[in-house]
Order: structure tokens, then sequence, then C-alpha cells
């Protein structure tokens, strides 16, 4: 075997080499790049629309009443009980409204910042008050120190 028939075999196998590892770089490429890409959301049954085949009939045109409706009566301004006063929530998150004036009892509610409260008494620890919402009979325990009161 000559020189030049031994450097082109060489040639050969090294060049046949780098095409196969460049062809499995960028096979691998593509698959990784596809694995890494976040699929599409998928679409389900219930989430599909479907032709309704549902007819749907008109509603029918109410009669115009003769009288006009008298508007509804004002509500008065709550009556305070005796003791009670108003407040406004000073906690920047706001406070639950428990049903019981302990931290493990059931929150039955909440009242946001700066929202009007009414302080009915204040418990026998003096940890708890109990409170009203304005305008309702719903009643509840908040944590004490997280209120001031409304100078009237």
């Amino acid at each position: 075997m000559s020189f030049s028939s031994m450097l082109q075999f060489i040639l050969g196998v090294i060049t046949g080499l780098i095409l196969l590892v460049a062809s499995g770089a960028a096979a691998g490429y593509y698959f990784f790049s596809r694995m890494v890409a976040t699929p599409s959301r998928p679409v389900y049954p219930e989430e599909r629309v479907s032709p309704s085949t549902e007819v749907i009939a008109a509603p029918e045109p109410e009669p115009e009443p003769a009288e006009p409706e008298p508007a509804p009566p004002e509500p008065a301004a709550d009556e305070l009980e005796p003791g009670a006063y108003r407040a406004t929530v000073t906690w920047p998150d706001g406070l639950s409204l428990r049903s019981e004036p302990r931290g493990e009892s059931e929150s039955i509610g909440g009242l946001a910042y700066d929202q009007e409260m009414i302080i009915l008494r204040t418990s026998d620890d003096g940890n708890w008050e109990q409170v009203r919402l304005p305008n309702s009979d719903r009643t509840g325990w908040v944590r004490a120190g997280n209120s001031q009161p409304i100078q009237e």
C-alpha cells in the first residue's frame, strides 16, 4: 500500500467519524429541544364548545304595573346598645370574624381594613371584642386592639 492510499484511507475514516458525530449531535439537539418546550394545554371534553340543539323560547314580556311601587323606606341609623360604640378596623390585612372568643374557633366571615363595625362588649380577659356589622344582625368576635373608635 502506498503512502497516498494510506492517507486517503485515514482521511476517509476521520471524515466519516466527523459526519457521524455531527449528525448525532444535530439529532440530539433536535429531540432535547423538543423535550424542553412546554406542551400545549390540553382541552378536556367539558371545556369544548358543542353546538346546542336545544330550542330556547323567547321570554314573555311582563306587563307594566299600573301603579309605580313605593320606594322602600330609608333604613334608620343603627341604634346602639348601651355601652356599644362604632369603630373602624385598623389592622392592614383586615380581621377574621370568629364565632367564639378563641383563636381556634370557626371563622364566620371577615372585616376589611377601615371597615366600620359596632363594638358591643369586650371579653373578660380583654383579648377579644364582640362586634356587630352595621345594618345587620351578624355578630362575632375579633381580636381586641385592632380597631379605632369613631368620634361622632
